[in-house]
This record gives structure tokens, sequence and C-alpha cells, in this order.
């Protein structure tokens, strides 16, 4: 077989060695391609790097692989479309392409939540094997396909923390009442456990935050949320993110201009989004160990979230997850096979990473 035709055929172009094969067949025709230009519309301010970049390193990685023909122009959340916007803009060919979140667009249909994360579900690592090898990518894009569009995986952050507090929260009744600014399925258990959840875009939190408008708000994790000034205005950070395990971010293809691109810039695309997939996750594990420390270094005091708020937010996310399964056929589909994936999953997981895991966090700080 060919070396474009495995390429082609295994279409999901997840190793690097596959993105390296793909570039000097691509060369060999760039020739006698067409010159294509796209405008890509992401949900992030450009001075969150990480997030951002991905979108980059995909244009980047794209132009490399086509000689410059196919050029994949990056906007940042507002500049063209609203950052909460994207998937309109994609599904109606505003623009070609966005870089995204689905959880945002939750109000639309909750299935789009499976396609960035939901409390209790998969980390970072079960989410791309999830979608690259237990289905969940063919079964994500059934379901996009609907709204006239291509998903990609794009980029995870890896599990979150729980949230910056300007109070502390020593039990389940100190949610009760708390304004928190969260989207997606963890504004619904926060709702269920008596928080006021509320939406906000990255840039209006921390205003919202520093007048009192909200008592607590979750982003990403150290490295961001340091960026963001979150720890000047609330000074308790919380572990971990129950509802944000590993939440990939996604990039969106308007369906028909997808189907219009010839097969080489396909490849070119499917690749280079492989690429930042796997280089966004790597740049927030290395970002975030040094970020947490010059926070608590600025005063940050960190807090686990108490057991019974724990236990209650799961308990409230699986009673959410069956009334939606049985009136959203989508949703129920795309669940049951994350839900099926965990299962077998978390036992290996827990057997082998956790327990090593766990040692080596004592380990790595007893003296010898």
């Amino acid at each position: 077989m060919e070396r474009r035709d495995f390429i082609k055929k295994t279409g999901l172009g997840l190793a690097a060695a596959a993105g390296t094969a793909a570039i000097p067949a691509m060369a060999q025709t760039a020739a006698t391609l067409p010159t294509i230009k796209w405008r890509l519309a992401s949900s992030f301010p450009k001075n969150l790097d990480t997030l951002y970049g991905a979108s980059e390193v995909l244009a980047q990685h794209v132009a490399a692989m086509t000689e410059g023909k196919f050029e994949i122009r990056v906007f940042a959340g507002g500049e063209i479309v609203p950052p909460n916007g994207v998937l309109d803009a994609v599904q109606q060919n505003t623009v070609e392409c966005g870089h995204t979140c689905g959880y945002y667009y939750h109000g639309k249909n909750k299935a789009f939540s499976l396609d960035t994360t939901v409390p209790f579900g998969l980390n970072a690592r079960q989410m791309n094997a999830w979608c690259y090898y237990g289905g969940g990518l063919a079964l994500l894009r059934e379901f996009f396909a609907k709204y006239n569009v291509v998903n990609f995986p794009g980029g995870n952050t890896g599990v979150q923390m729980g949230g910056w507090f300007r109070k502390e929260i020593k039990s389940l009744d100190d949610l009760k009442g708390l304004k928190i600014r969260i989207p997606g399925f963890g504004a619904e258990v926060f709702l269920a456990l008596g928080a006021v959840p509320q939406l906000l875009p990255g840039p209006e939190i921390y205003p919202a935050l520093e007048r009192g408008a909200i008592d607590a708000a979750e982003w990403v994790g150290p490295y961001d949320d340091e960026k963001l000034g979150f720890y000047k205005v609330a000074k308790f950070y919380y572990y971990p993110a129950w509802w944000e395990p590993g939440p990939m971010i996604s990039f969106y293809v308007n369906k028909e201009q997808w189907e219009k691109l010839p097969a080489a810039y396909q490849i070119a695309f499917e690749t280079a989004a492989a690429e930042a997939n796997v280089k966004m996750l790597a740049n927030y594990d290395a970002k975030n160990p040094l970020a947490i420390q010059r926070l608590v270094q600025n005063g940050t005091q960190l807090r686990r979230y108490p057991d019974d708020a724990l236990k209650a937010a799961y308990k409230a996310a699986h009673k959410i997850y069956a009334e939606e399964s049985a009136k959203n056929p989508d949703f129920k589909k795309l669940f049951e096979s994350m839900h099926t994936f965990q299962q077998a999953s978390d036992i290996w997981m827990g057997l082998a990473e956790d327990t090593l895991a766990n040692f080596m966090q004592v380990a790595l700080r007893t003296k010898t």
C-alpha cells in the first residue's frame, strides 16, 4: 500500500510519524493543487497562549504540509464572532472552521458537552482513547453532522482545578446560594447542590469576581488562571475540578467546506489537528507545575473539596445523566458509549497508573 493511501485510510493521523510521512506525499502534488484560504474563529483570547496557540499550531502545520497553498488565518475570540458563537459561525459558513469547546453550546443540545467533558467523566488520556480507538469520534461526528459540522480533537487541558472562591467552602452547605461561573453539566450539578451557576466568557470573569457579582469562578488551571489574575480577587483555590476531568477542545469545520477540500488538504488538516491535540496537553503539563508554585507564593490557599460535596455532586450528576438520557437520544447514545468505555478504562488506570502515582507522591517528598 502506498504511503498516501495508508495515511488516507487510517484517517485520524494520530502519530507524529504519520504527520512526517504525509509531508513528502503532499509536497509532490502541491503544484497541481488549488490555493485555498480559510478563516478560523477561536473562542479564546490571544493572551491565553496555550488554548489560542493550538489554532496557530494547526495553521502552521497545514501551511507547511501544503507548501503554503492551504492557508488558515486565525482570529481570536470576539474578533469576528463572539467567543461562544463559534459553532453557529461554522454551521452557517460564516467562517470555514473554528476552535472551541462543545459544552459552550450545552443550551442547544446537551450532547454537545460530551465533545468536551462531563462531571466525573473521562480524563485526558481516556478521552483520546475513547475518541480515537473506542468509537467515540465516529459517534461524535454522526452527531455533529446534524449541525453541518465535522469535528476533530484539538487539545486537552488535563484535569482542571476546581475554581477560585472568595470564601472558604467547608461543607456542602456552603455551596447553597453561591454564585459561580461554570458551564455545561457542571452548572447543572451546582444548581442541584443549591448554587447559582452563571456562564461568562473568559474576559468577563475577573471583573465579575472583583466587584462581587459572582462569589466563585472556574476557568482552566494554574497557568491560565494566573494569567487572568484570579488570585488577586479570590484567595481560595479548590481542587479537583470534578466537573472537568479531561476537557477536550475541538476544531469544527463546516461540512460542505470540508467535503470540497482536496484529499491531500484533508490529510494535512487532520494530521495538524492531531499535532495540536498532543501539544496542548504537553504544554499544560509542563507549565502548570511552575504556575501553581508561583500562585502559592503569592498567597493563594489551596483547598480540597469536602467529601460531602464530592459525594453529593457525584450522585446529582448521575441523576441528571439518567434524566437527560430518557429524553435525548443524541445524549444517550454518546453517554452510554463513553460510560461503558470509562468503566473498563478506570480498572486499568486504578490498577497501574494510580497505584504508582500514589506511591510516587510520597516517595518524591521523602528525604532519604
